[in-house]
Order: C-alpha cells, then structure tokens, then sequence
C-alpha cells in the first residue's frame, strides 16, 4: 500500500495545525463552561470521584485512585497536572467552596505543595454533589471518551452556579479568563430577581452581589461606579486589601494584626517582600515583622516608633507589598453553543438559569419515560390479579402463555414478559393494594409532570424553588456560605510622608557649572573641599534631606522634579543632570532648591517681567517637567527667590536700581507676569527682598560691607525705571 503523501505549502500545513492547538486549548483546557463553570479536567474528575462511590457520606478513598481512574477512563494528560488540579479543588484558601474534601497534606496558604497522591485521599463534598445531581436522568448530553470505550458527560446538570460562586482562570491562545469568586447567596437572591424581571438593570443586580467573596477574606475597596461598570461590560478589577486591627499595648505603644490577606497571595511570600523592602529601607515606619500564625492568618506589625499613625503605616504598605492587590475581572467563558465570549454579569446568569430550565426540561421528560413505563407493567400486574385463576391455567396448560395471554387479554409483550416473571408471594391480596396504590400514585405524578411540561411560568416556579434550597443550604448563616470579603468604600487619599517610603537623613546636593549632579551625605560648609572633572567648577550647593523633593529651575522658565533619594550619590563626579529630566542642550540651570509646602517665590525673566508663584504649583509629574514662566521671544528665566520681606529690590544691567513693596507683585500659577522693572537700555541684573528697617546692604571691594537704610531715593512703584545706586555699588550690578 502506498503512502499517502500530499504536497501541501508550509504556511498551509503551520496554520491548520496551530488552529487546531488553538482549539484545543481554547475549548479543552483553559476556558470555563458558563452552564457549570468548569474545565474538563474539573468536570472528569467530579464524574470519575461519582463512579467510585465518594459521595460526602462514604469512606475516603486514595488520592492516586481517583488520578488514575481519571487519566485512564477520561482525561489524556499526565498524573501530577491531574492531581494539581485536584488539590486545588480542595484548599478552602483557594476555593470559595470546594468541591474536593481532602484528608492529610494538600497544601498551605503559605504556598507550600501538598504531600504526594500516595498520601492524601479525597471524596466530594456537597457542593459537588448538587453540580452532578440529576446526571443520571438524562439531564445533560454524554459524548464518547477518548479511547471510544465509554462515555464522559458534556456538562454537568449544575444546581449550584459554580462559575461565578467558585470563579476560574486559565490562559488559552490569543484569550484568557480571570474571575471572581463570589458569595452563593448572593448569587441566589439575584438569579431569584432575574426570574421575576429578566430585563433587571444591572444596578439592581450589584444592590444584590456588591462584589466578589474570596475566600481568604479581605476588604473590597473598589468604587461602586467602577464595579457596575467591570460587571456590565465582563471586563475591569477589584482593587482588595488585606484585614487589619490595632492592638493597644502599654506605655502608649501599639502593634498592628494582619488577620486576612488578599486573594491569591502567598504569605511566606509577602513577609519576605516586606524583609526585603526594610533591609532596603523603603518603609523607614515599619519597625519589625513577625509571624505568628498558626491556622489562621496572624502577621504582626511593630512601628518604628508609637508617634506613626497606623492609617498611614498602613497606607506605606499597601503602596508598597501584596498588602493591597487588583483582581483583574474577565468574564470569558465558553457559552451553551461551544463558542468563546465575554459576557456580562446578567448574561453569565440568564445563561445558567437557561440551563437549570433545559435540565428541569429533560429530568421531567426521563422521569415522564420511566412512570410510563412503570404504569404499562402495573397495568400488567393489575389485569393478571383481576384474572388471577385464568393467568394461572394459562401458565399451567398453554405450550406459549405468553402468547395466550396477549392474545386473551389484550397485553403487551412488556407486560406479559412482567407477568410471567412475577413471584409466587406476589400474588397475596396485599400486594395487589400496594400496586393500586402505587399506580394511583404514578398516575398523579404523571399529571403533574405533564403539567409542568406544558406550563412555562410553572417551569421556572419550580427552577425558582430548587434555587431557593441551594440558597438555604449555602446561605450566609451557615460557616462555609458567610461573606468573608468586607465591602468597603474607595479609600480617602491619606498623605504618605516620603520617610514611610525613604529613611530621611541630611544630604548635600552638588550640582556643577557644567549640570553634573550628586549628592553627598551630610551637610557639608561651603568651602568644602569639592572634585570636580577636568574644566568644570561647583554652580549650586543645596542642603536637604533624602525624603525631600528636589525643583529644578531651567532658563526656558520650566520646573522639573527629582527625588532626593534618587540622585547619584558618593564623593565621584555624580552623573549628567540631563539624564534625570528632559531639558533642552541649550537652556541652563537658573535655580536649584528644595520643595516646601506653601512657599511662596519670585520668578522673574531677564526682560524684567515676573511674579510671585506657590511652591505647591511647581511640582512636576513628568520627566518633560512643568512649565510656569513663559519668558517673551529673546528673553530667559533668571531669577527664581524665596519671598522674605516687604520689598523688593531690583538692579538692572544699566545700573538702575528700583525698590517697591512686594505686594505690588501678583501672586499666579503660571504666565509671563508683569512688569517689574523697565529697561531702555539693559535688562535684568539682580533682585533681592529686604525689610525697611534693615535697609540694603552689598559687599564692597576689599570686603567690607556697606549698608544704606535710607532708600527713598530709589523707592518708586513697580514697572518704574529705577535710579542710579549708591556710590560703591558693585560692578557688574548684583546685591551678592
């Protein structure tokens, strides 16, 4: 026989087998069914753990049966992803309500793995039980397994709406799922609603499931607008923080109790991050770390001092560790048609109310075939009793009774076949009042069940009722059905002081003619003995702290922002101030200073234009930094001062010197400004500020200084042209 060989283009042969991976994973592996919310892994190991008998009533059974059975009857994978999936089914740390009940080591929050298959042994829990009840009532369609020997079971008929109430993740091709789990009462109450009004805003929905219930606990602080949103489109996050109380300790001290922590975070984990982010010194208010848990979650916080308020500790924290996470929402799941979507919030629950219809639908119509069935052999029974001595002769004498009595009495095959195998002690006058009883009984069953069929509105009555019990059974009164995620509102936006994110220690930033930065412990004079490279020279010396922000003023009139803590630091040559902000090659430095909230200062362009501006609307968010001064075309940004007086004194490079009030000068959050100073000749030289009373002082040649307390001679009104200086005045004209 030849071999079947076909030419066919790589590019051809590539796309249809990674499309063929691609719908594999994509319908097999990774994405959830909306009608039971589960994966086929989940779903055969429920089914496998159902064949062996391991309801929540029997024995325990191993572990590494139950994987077996699965990866040999079911599931085509290897043991350790089987059984994976299988511990994971029973940590009540990682699901809302598990559906595996395990006994002996599977796993811990701190994430350490469960003890080997040989070990553990497993049995379904109740929930599980209500995801299969009915599945052996035709409730759902069966498909063939994987070896053509037996059947597996599409879906599960799903009396508890799993997806939602446990979640799911997964990461297919070119897709992926993340969702929530959430509280079953909840769930209930809204699908209830939905029954009753199913165009039901999806306001009045989030009134009912105000957001996921994971199951480590936590306190939800998302906004509700941005929740109503995340559940309408099937897209958006939950933003959760971890649980906290103080603990009032003597001498005015406190330590502060992590009791719950965000979902999905390992605590071995996030105690290690804070470790490390001490040694680091990014949370300079945290004084120790303890661990003191033992089934529960305890992790003790000690402040570095009892002056901290535990909001903003707490505040430091959530910045900074797994404290605070987001829980991305992706409601992608496979619909009752096979087919990939995101759906929404009322679309994931009117698709499992559409299939506990089409399971009551099908459960009514089995149990309609079985009492048809069972009706047409109690006729049977009943017409043999009636005729009890002729069925007798028949037997006794005919060579075929059970064509005798088809034809005698007008029987079926069926019945004659019940008739013929009925016992000897069946014949007693009790038994025949028990099968009358009986039919009756299945008569008015079959009624009934008749009724339902032909009756909607009775049909989603019933459906309303089994949800109603799953409501009981998992309500929020029982242990396992209790909310456990607080829901909270948006946290108010509390200042965190830079010592909770640096420790704060006194630097001494350097800053050279040629705009090479650094900073060096301390605070150093300023005739320190500074290196600089070959050429360059020292242009700014600036005191500060590592906690302070740095506002870097340019001739362009911009302000950019730097970090202390993030300068260079050491006694090198430091590094290109241009690689921490964005200026030009041809603008320079004018000013260099540290930020203080509610300073007021003097910006002023060599034109003599200028006004004063609050250090609060100077900080700058981005590298580009922020323009403030608007210098005019030919003009520059020169001065940028600390106001401290009552006057302002002004030289210009004529050598006219002009004093007026400060109050003169507008105080604006950006702009060109005003006119201090007018030149007709010149431009700006210097400014400075003073107080009446202590005059003008300058430093003369040979360095004695000069002091004039009379200035009514150059005392005059903004936007004048100023008079010539006191005889002495420096050369060129500045007042230091």
């Amino acid at each position: 026989m030849l071999p079947d060989i076909r030419d066919t283009g790589l590019a051809e042969a590539l796309s249809e087998r990674y499309l063929a991976y691609a719908l594999s994973t994509i319908m097999s592996r990774s994405l959830p069914d909306v009608r039971d919310g589960l994966k086929p892994v989940h779903r055969r190991l429920l089914f496998a753990m159902r064949q062996l008998r391991l309801s929540p009533d029997d024995a325990f059974k191993k572990s590494a049966r139950v994987v077996g059975d699965v990866m040999g009857k079911f599931h085509p994978h290897g043991d350790s992803a089987i059984y994976d999936a299988m511990v994971r089914l029973a940590q009540d740390f990682a699901v809302r309500y598990p559906l595996v009940d395990g006994q002996g080591n599977f796993g811990n929050i701190d994430g350490d793995n469960a003890a080997a298959m040989r070990y553990t042994e497993a049995r379904m829990t109740e929930v599980a039980e209500q995801l299969l009840r009915g599945i052996d009532e035709d409730a759902v369609d069966f498909r063939q397994t994987y070896d053509g020997e037996g059947s597996e079971p599409l879906v599960l008929p799903a009396a508890f709406p799993n997806l939602l109430a446990n979640g799911s993740q997964g990461i297919a091709v070119g897709m992926a799922t993340n969702i929530p789990p959430h509280n079953a009462e909840e769930l209930c109450d809204a699908l209830l609603h939905l029954i009753k009004h199913p165009d039901a805003r999806i306001e009045t929905l989030v009134d009912m499931i105000p957001g996921p219930d994971f199951p480590t606990g936590g306190i939800l602080v998302e906004d509700r607008a941005s929740v109503v949103e995340s559940y309408r489109t099937g897209r958006g996050s939950f933003r959760l923080r971890a649980r906290y109380e103080v603990e009032k300790l003597k001498n005015g001290t406190y330590q502060i109790i992590i009791t719950e922590i965000p979902y999905q975070v390992q605590k071995s984990r996030l105690i290690e991050r804070m470790a490390e982010l001490m040694q680091a010194r990014k949370l300079a208010l945290l004084g120790d770390i303890l661990d003191e848990s033992a089934a529960d979650v305890r992790i003790v916080l000690e402040p570095k001092s009892r002056n901290v308020d535990p909001a903003v500790l707490m505040e430091s924290l959530y910045k900074f560790t797994e404290l605070e996470t987001k829980f991305s929402l992706n409601l992608n799941v496979l619909d009752a048609d096979q087919t990939p979507r995101v759906m929404s919030l009322p679309e994931t629950l009117r698709a499992f109310l559409d299939h506990r219809h089409e399971v009551l639908i099908r459960r009514s119509r089995f149990r309609l075939g079985k009492i048809e069935d069972r009706l047409e052999v109690l006729a049977g029974y009943l017409i043999a009793f009636l005729n009890i001595d002729e069925v007798i002769r028949i037997i006794r004498e005919e060579d075929h009774p059970k064509e005798e009595m088809i034809r005698r009495f007008e029987l079926t095959e069926r019945q004659a076949e019940a008739i013929l195998n009925m016992r000897l002690r069946s014949l007693r006058k009790l038994e025949e009042i028990e099968l009358r009883k009986e039919f009756e009984e299945l008569t008015a069953e079959k009624q009934e069940i008749e009724t339902l069929l032909e009756d909607e509105v009775l049909r989603w009555k019933t459906v309303s009722g089994e949800i109603s019990e799953i409501r009981r059974i998992f309500g929020k009164r029982t242990e396992l059905g209790r909310r456990r995620t607080e829901i909270g509102t948006a946290p108010s936006d509390i200042e965190v002081p830079m010592e909770a994110m640096v420790e704060r220690e006194p630097i001494t930033v350097i800053c050279s003619d040629k705009d090479w930065i650094r900073a060096v412990k301390g605070h150093i004079a300023d005739d320190a003995d500074l290196k600089f490279k070959e050429g360059d020279e020292g242009k700014f010396l600036v005191r500060a702290e590592t906690t302070d922000r740095i506002l870097i003023f340019a001739s362009d009139g911009r302000f950019f922002t730097v970090t202390a803590d993030k300068l260079p630091r050491g006694r090198g040559h430091g590094e290109p101030l241009r690689l921490l902000i964005d200026l030009d090659n041809d603008e320079a430095i004018v000013e260099i200073l540290p930020y203080r909230k509610g300073q007021r200062l003097l910006l002023a362009s060599s034109d003599g234009r200028g006004f004063i501006v609050n250090s609060d609307d100077l900080l700058a968010q981005k590298k580009a930094g922020k323009q403030v001064l608007n210098p005019a075309t030919g003009a520059k940004a020169q001065i940028c001062l600390p106001v401290d007086g009552e006057l302002v004194a002004i030289v210009g490079t004529n050598r006219k010197l002009l004093v007026f009030e400060t109050a003169e000068v507008p105080e604006m959050a950006r702009g060109k400004g005003v006119i201090l100073q007018r030149y007709k000749d010149g431009k700006l030289g210097d400014v400075t500020f003073l107080k009446a009373e202590e005059g003008l002082s300058w430093e003369q040649t040979g360095g004695r200084t000069r002091t004039e307390t009379d200035l009514t001679a150059w005392r005059g009104k903004r936007a004048g042209a100023g008079k010539m200086p006191p005889n002495g005045f420096p050369r060129p004209a500045r007042f230091t």
